[in-house]
């Protein structure tokens, strides 16, 4: 009986409160704001870079620093390309869980492989994974979509 009269209070309670904070609630929006804002807004998406105007005046240049302007190519990388640092990263922290593969886009059973050996006959693959993405940190790309359990090997 008490835990009845206990979950009435508390309901009743936090309707009363929900109700309160519908009726008097500071946040109105206004819809003429949003759709004015959106009409002067510019759109400055990630799709379009490869044909991108790279004058200065272009919104992108002005993001861009000064190093990157002079190396366009810099700037973005191209919709199949890995990260090195985000590689290097992921294996650092995650690298007995696998996901540094999973990331670089080694199939399923890659990854669930380190998780069911304890991280990858207990950490030692991800520890060899690590030092061969510091080496060959200049490029990656043998590594990327790479089947095998242990990446480095057949190179």
């Amino acid at each position: 009986m008490k835990k009845f009269v206990f979950l009435t209070l508390v309901s009743l309670t936090l309707l009363s409160v929900s109700y309160a904070a519908e009726n008097n609630s500071p946040y109105v929006i206004d819809d003429q704001q949003v759709e004015q804002l959106f009409t002067n807004s510019v759109d400055v998406s990630m799709s379009g870079l490869t044909g991108v105007d790279n004058s200065t005046n272009s919104p992108l240049a002005a993001m861009m620093s000064p190093n990157m302007q002079k190396d366009k190519n810099a700037a973005y990388f191209a919709s199949g390309d890995k990260s090195f640092v985000a590689a290097i990263l992921l294996n650092f922290f995650l690298g007995g869980l696998g996901i540094h593969r999973l990331y670089l886009g080694t199939k399923t059973f890659t990854w669930v492989g380190y998780i069911l050996t304890c991280g990858g006959i207990f950490g030692i693959v991800p520890l060899v994974d690590f030092i061969v993405l510091i080496i060959h940190n200049d490029d990656i790309s043998p590594y990327v979509d790479n089947p095998r359990f242990f990446m480095w090997s057949g190179q």
